[in-house]
Order: C-alpha cells, then sequence, then structure tokens
C-alpha cells in the first residue's frame, strides 16, 4: 500500500514522497475479538518477526496487525536503505524530526485501524522505532490532527512501546498549550512505555526522558516501567506487563470463545 504526501519545494513547486508500505501480517484472535492493536517493528525489521511473537502471547481477545515499514534511504545507516517508519538520523531532542515520514506511518496506522468494528477497541504499540511511531500516534490522537494539518479520526485506547522514544518533544507542549480537549484526551488516554537500563541502542535517558515530557504535556495515565540489564530487545518479564496492563486497560475478558 502506498501513502503520498507533498510538501513546498522551492519556489511554489511541490514535490510528492510516495511512500511504499510492504506485507502486513495479521494474528486473529483466537476468543472473542474484542480489541484490535498495529504493531510496529523496528528499524530493519518486517511485520512478521513480531506477529509470531505476539501470536504467542495470552491475550486470545486481541488481534494484532502488523504491516512492514517501506524500504527507503536511513541517515543513520549514513544512508543505507532498509525498512524504516521514517528517517532519522540520530536519536536526540536537537535533531531534526522527518515530519512527513512520521505522518505517513501513522496514517498508514490510522487507515488499518478505520475498517475495524465499532465496537472494537483500538490501540498501537511497537518496539524502538516503530514504539516512536506510536507514541507520535497518541499525540495526534489528542491534538486531533497531524504535523500536516490533516485531521486524526481515530479513536485510541491503548498505546504501548517498548525501547523507543518521543518524535517531536520539542514542539509537543506548545501544540497542547490552549487546548483543552487536547488536555482532556491526553489525561484518559493509557500509555504504556517500558525501556530497558542496558539498552545501547536507544539509551535508556530518552525513553525515561520521553515519558517524562509527556507526562509534563497532560499524558497522565502513564506508566513508566524500568528493566535491569535489560538491552535493546524484549524479554519474558517485559512480555508478561504488556499482557497484564492490556488486559486491565482494554478491559479484557480473556475468553476464548
Amino acid at each position: 500500500m502506498s501513502f503520498s504526501s507533498s510538501t513546498m519545494g522551492s519556489g511554489s513547486r511541490t514535490t510528492r514522497r510516495t511512500f511504499e508500505f510492504g506485507r502486513t501480517h495479521v494474528v486473529r484472535p483466537k476468543g472473542k475479538h474484542q480489541a484490535t492493536i498495529v504493531w510496529l517493528h523496528g528499524l530493519g525489521d518486517k511485520g512478521s518477526s513480531w506477529s509470531q511473537i505476539l501470536e504467542t502471547l495470552p491475550l486470545p481477545n486481541i488481534k494484532w496487525i502488523c504491516p512492514t515499514a517501506p524500504t527507503r534511504p536511513v541517515a543513520l545507516l549514513g544512508g543505507f536503505p532498509c525498512t524504516a517508519w521514517f528517517d532519522v538520523g540520530e536519536i536526540s531532542e536537537e535533531a531534526p524530526d522527518d515530519l512527513e515520514g512520521l505522518d505517513a506511518s501513522a496514517a498508514h496506522v490510522a487507515n488499518l485501524l478505520s475498517t475495524e468494528p465499532a465496537n472494537i477497541k483500538l490501540g498501537v504499540g511497537g518496539f524502538s522505532m516503530g514504539a516512536a511511531v506510536a507514541v507520535y500516534s497518541a499525540t495526534c490522537r489528542v491534538l486531533g490532527q497531524y504535523v500536516n494539518g490533516n485531521p486524526y479520526q481515530v479513536t485510541l485506547s491503548a498505546i504501548v512501546g517498548l525501547s523507543g522514544w518521543l518524535p517531536c518533544s520539542r514542539t509537543l507542549m506548545n501544540r497542547m498549550e490552549g487546548s483543552h480537549e487536547a488536555a482532556r484526551q491526553a489525561a484518559s488516554l493509557p500509555i504504556l512505555l517500558c525501556h530497558g537500563l542496558g539498552d545501547d541502542v536507544v539509551a535508556y535517558k530518552h525513553g525515561e526522558k520521553s515519558a517524562q515530557t509527556l507526562s509534563a504535556a497532560g499524558f497522565r495515565n502513564l506508566t513508566f516501567r524500568t528493566y535491569n540489564g535489560l538491552g535493546h530487545y524484549t524479554i519474558p518479564e517485559e512480555t508478561d506487563e504488556v499482557c497484564n496492563w492490556l488486559t486491565a486497560r482494554l478491559m479484557l475478558d480473556g475468553s476464548w470463545s
């Protein structure tokens, strides 16, 4: 599936970038369908990797949708092309954000969720760069729009980010200020962020700072979990936490029929 985005170039010319997303893998609920979560992989990975992990979790009421990011040159890798939800040069608050790429990926996620039945609770989760898009989607949800101004029209009930960070953190406070509706939405949206102290890819300080920034911006229903010795990967202790948190926040009944 492709997503087109426009940016203003020199003068009045408009340049268009088309993002070709890869294959989407779906894990059907083994029991009564109560929630659908789009789960986003990390840099250089693909949707099938996480679909195999999610299929083993004791969450029979969740349908998992695992898309694959477009293949694009990534500045962090010296321009080497690989699957990436957006371009990134370095992970820091000072680094420029690829707003076009972020909006395209967040819109792709919202589009995948838009066809779910009305009585199904919706969520977004991810690992590393995928977690960054999940958290970015949370900010789009509460503000009601993407950075490009297009409306964000999907209601989210849960956000999960493992070993990730918050894009556009420098501008979040300014965008939130003055909007009572955004503040109300932010206060009620459940977010779970998990990070390992031993992460040598996305340093723990970035995950911690992201949680602090979100809390300061009004995201009061936020849980931040720290794991001693955990690097840039996941462990059963962490996935158990995710399962318990989702079951409680989405009020899943755990039934298999």
